[in-house]
């Protein structure tokens, strides 16, 4: 969702400083390590950050027009996020695309194993009782793409300038806009 459907505004440094989290570990990893006092107080101050960020979240270019085209086709759609899922809701509420998505098609860090664990995308095949393979990740970072490979899923990496991570990768898309244009 941030990054993909948003404009990206998380600024994953400043968070892992506030939280003493080290440079290169997993914020949500981390903070599930530690003793469950110290675990709470930082997950508190997390959620807060976020749901400022997601109060003020705005649509990354084409975002809107790709759901509503998608949707107008009967597409089935979900979202997968490592976000909680209450933000992720105040997020499309901000970005005027809540109507697209049903509480139970919105998986957070509550509903699923945090990605790149292909929990959330296999419960979602479930959900709709198809096959992994017959889905479509879409995602800004690496870690959407990783997600998507160990589920079987089709991997498109959207609103990055260029293919990044050509391995993990099906098709890339500058923005949503192209995106749009591809499945038009």
């Amino acid at each position: 969702m941030d990054g993909t459907l948003t404009i990206a505004v998380h600024d994953f440094l400043y968070i892992r400083r506030m939280l003493e989290i080290p440079e290169q570990a997993d914020i949500l990893g981390h903070i599930a390590s530690l003793p469950n006092l110290e675990a709470q107080q930082k997950h508190a101050w997390l959620l807060k950050h976020e749901r400022d960020l997601a109060l003020k979240a705005e649509p990354a270019p084409g975002a809107i027009e790709l759901i509503q085209h998608l949707h107008q086709e009967q597409r089935k759609l979900a979202i997968l996020t490592r976000n909680a899922q209450e933000l992720a809701l105040i997020t499309l509420e901000a970005i005027g695309l809540s109507d697209y998505f049903a509480r139970p098609h919105v998986f957070g860090r509550e509903q699923a194993t945090p990605k790149p664990d292909p929990d959330g995308l296999l419960k979602i095949a479930e959900h709709w009782q198809v096959a992994p393979q017959q889905m479509i990740m879409v995602g800004d970072f690496q870690m959407d793409l990783k997600t998507a490979r160990a589920a079987g899923t089709y991997a498109v990496q959207v609103n990055t300038p260029k293919n990044l991570w050509p391995e993990l990768t099906d098709f890339h898309a500058i923005d949503c806009q192209q995106l749009l244009i591809a499945v038009s």
